[in-house]
């Protein structure tokens, strides 16, 4: 199989600008980019399923250069429905260097033929005249307004900014086809307006072929994009998306799409994945597609040691097993919840109440009579019971579950922070 009809298998193709570039792909030695704007400290799952088509590349011998926009993103690419709204320059340069440091992490993987780069570098000294006269006279009003983003908010109105957008990107394409021989740029689907435009512009002032291709965006059975949950994005980032928070999305990842996920966000063989697929539909209750990809994905972006510790955080979870959990994998599994702080023994009655699990004592003694109560997994149903810290899993922390599903974490002498 190409390296062409393994990206068409994965699903991975959504338009090419030329049918010229199959072979170039296949062949090797293309030196292409894929970008993004610094609007957050993190890249999210969305942003990985694009990105690793730097690696599925750069392993078929072409070069990438990631670039992180510090001028495209203080303009702000458009959107469908209105304005994004603008981030002061310092946390745009903030930003920027999270993300320069989660793409250099989790993508270049210190091989030294990935690039980082930042557009800011060279857009900052062009002054308006020079982007005007070396820029703006190759694009055609009717051209830009044909394009499908800006096109779909002319009823709703679109600013001068927004509108030169398209202009700064293609900026950015010829400024690394001169700076580097770069002849290839990847995107997801929704960038196809601006990406054409910097191919026109790498023609109209060099003469010179650049060629392009998209990526359809990973999306639900529903439409709406894949990453996206209750809470929000599902970001690299482990402290703002622990490695169990992204275990548990993806392990329950829709059934329908589980193998296009394998497809997108792996590194798995055709093989592989046909194999898992036929099991997925024959025993689906296994979810051996699901527990693949939760494996297959926290290993790639945080390691084996934080897959592990996702499972075990999900398999304790789940035999209500508590005690195999050490205090970090409870701060992980429990982040959202408030740490109740104790500082001394405590009658189980007292306990329930003076925390706030509990709204009187009547209720608290109802709810340990009718084996309601675990700490740390396990069933207190004596109302004399004494919890103390020798319970406690490190001596600090008690899981306390009320009923089913609602989970407390009590510690003894207060967080880590506190000490």
């Amino acid at each position: 199989m190409t390296l062409y009809e393994e990206l068409k298998w994965r699903g991975l193709v959504k338009d090419i600008s030329s049918p010229e570039l199959v072979d170039k792909l296949n062949k090797g030695g293309l030196t292409f980019y894929i970008g993004t704007d610094p609007t957050a400290d993190s890249l999210h799952i969305g942003h990985f399923s694009s990105f690793l088509i730097a690696r599925r590349l750069k392993e078929a011998g072409h070069h990438p250069i990631l670039l992180v926009g510090g001028a495209t993103g203080l303009i702000g690419d458009p959107r469908p429905t209105s304005e994004r709204p603008m981030i002061s320059k310092e946390e745009l340069n903030h930003n920027f260097l999270c993300l320069k440091e989660q793409a250099e992490r989790i993508f270049a993987r210190g091989d030294k033929d990935f690039r980082v780069v930042n557009n800011f570098d060279w857009i900052k000294d062009i002054n308006v005249i020079d982007f005007l006269r070396d820029y703006g006279k190759y694009f055609n009003i009717n051209y830009m307004l044909d394009k499908d983003i800006v096109r779909r908010r002319l009823d709703s109105g679109i600013t001068y900014a927004e509108f030169s957008y398209m202009i700064l990107q293609a900026l950015d394409y010829l400024h690394l086809n001169r700076e580097f021989g770069c002849t290839l740029q990847v995107a997801g689907q929704d960038q196809w307006g601006n990406i054409t435009a910097g191919i026109d512009l790498i023609r109209k002032k060099t003469g010179e072929e650049a060629y392009a291709f998209t990526m359809p965006l990973l999306t639900k059975s529903d439409g709406t994009k894949f990453g996206k949950s209750e809470g929000g994005a599902i970001w690299l980032d482990k402290e703002k998306t622990t490695p169990y928070e992204m275990y548990q999305f993806l392990i329950n990842a829709e059934d329908s799409k589980v193998i296009d996920y394998l497809k997108f966000l792996t590194f798995l063989s055709k093989e592989e994945i046909e194999k898992i697929e036929k099991e997925h539909l024959e025993c689906p209750e296994k979810r051996l597609a699901h527990k693949t990809l939760a494996r297959e994905v926290i290993t790639f972006i945080h390691g084996e040691e934080a897959y592990k510790e996702a499972l075990n955080i999900s398999e304790s979870l789940f035999s209500g097993d508590i005690k195999k959990l050490t205090g970090k994998e409870i701060e992980m599994a429990f982040k959202g919840l408030d740490k109740i702080t104790i500082n001394e023994d405590m009658n189980i009655v007292d306990l329930l109440v003076n925390t706030g699990i509990c709204s009187s004592k009547r209720e608290a003694r109802e709810f340990v009579s009718n084996n309601s109560i675990t700490i740390n997994g396990e069933k207190i149903n004596n109302i004399e019971s004494i919890i103390d810290s020798s319970i406690a899993i490190e001596d600090k922390y008690l899981v306390v579950r009320r009923g089913k599903k609602k989970y407390f974490i009590v510690c003894f002498g207060g967080s880590d922070e506190e000490k």
